[in-house]
């Protein structure tokens, strides 16, 4: 609600006389949210929002422009935007009716035109974007976005979502076998590369394991994790006659990932935590 206010002043002769501050209130009829379908995100995450604008007047309000800032922040005096807009993805509806797709002026910052919110009635603006390279990765980051909703004779309205980046290991596993070819009865090792891109380490409660069946099959195998020497039964568990192999659930551990953001353009690096597994047997 927008509060007005105005004095007049009465004049004769030598004498001003001002009268008391009226003070007003413009009612606005057209109210709005804005709301992300995940709260948190991830490096390369989609994350959909949903705009919802309500017209609680008697009259229907044309010619309504959404703008979108994509989380907008500014960094050594440059606009950075942390979101893109995916392409073809608006969907609009008139009081639950799915209507056909509204024009998208520009994508960044994202303007869409040509919205009509009938009297009584509302609009839901439904799109994606995705995490780009711009966007904080580390703890307690965030990207807070803003639509300001304008035209059709309204005064502008805004609203505002806030996610934060997930608070989580983030593993993948590569492995390698050498020497290739192996000679028969000779020994035969694989290497498990495992990589954290996330904020926060793999430790023993996240429970990692690794299993794997050998084929062929190997026997008197040694095992070591970042160097330090593994024991069966209490670091893992080998099957000899299947070849099945499996880690204890914990003793895969991997450091969280660190980020840096380059001075000149900006945009977010990430250097991955690692742990190294190798198993070698003979064939």
């Amino acid at each position: 609600m927008a509060r007005f206010t105005n004095q007049a002043q009465l004049q004769y002769g030598n004498v001003i006389a001002n009268s008391n501050i009226a003070v007003g209130e413009i009612l606005e009829v057209l109210s709005a949210t804005k709301t992300a379908v995940r709260n948190t995100y991830g490096q390369s995450d989609s994350i959909t929002y949903i705009v919802s604008i309500v017209n609680s007047g008697t009259v229907a309000l044309n010619g309504i422009t959404l703008t979108d800032n994509l989380g907008e922040y500014e960094f050594n005096e440059v606009a950075l935007v942390p979101l893109t807009y995916v392409s073809n993805t608006v969907k609009y509806y008139v009081n639950g009716i799915l209507q056909p797709t509204p024009t998208v002026v520009t994508q960044s910052p994202l303007v869409i035109s040509g919205i009509t919110i009938p009297a009584g009635g509302n609009v839901i603006l439904a799109y994606e974007t995705a995490i780009n390279e711009f966007a904080p990765l580390g703890t307690e980051s965030e990207i807070r976005n803003r639509v300001t909703i304008s035209g059709g004779g309204i005064t502008p309205i805004t609203a505002e979502e806030t996610i934060d980046a997930s608070s989580d290991p983030i593993l993948t596993i590569t492995k390698s076998v050498s020497p290739v070819p192996v000679t028969e009865n000779g020994t035969l090792t694989y290497t498990f590369l495992i990589q954290n891109t996330g904020n926060v380490a793999a430790t023993e409660s996240t429970a990692a394991l690794i299993t794997d069946t050998f084929a062929p099959i190997l026997s008197n195998l040694s095992v070591s994790f970042n160097g330090a020497a593994w024991t069966e039964g209490e670091n893992y568990t080998y099957d000899e006659t299947t070849g099945r192999f499996v880690t204890v659930a914990g003793q895969i551990t991997v450091p969280a990932a660190t980020y840096t953001q380059d001075a000149t353009t900006g945009a977010w690096f990430v250097n991955p935590g690692v742990s190294t597994l190798i198993v070698a047997g003979t064939v």
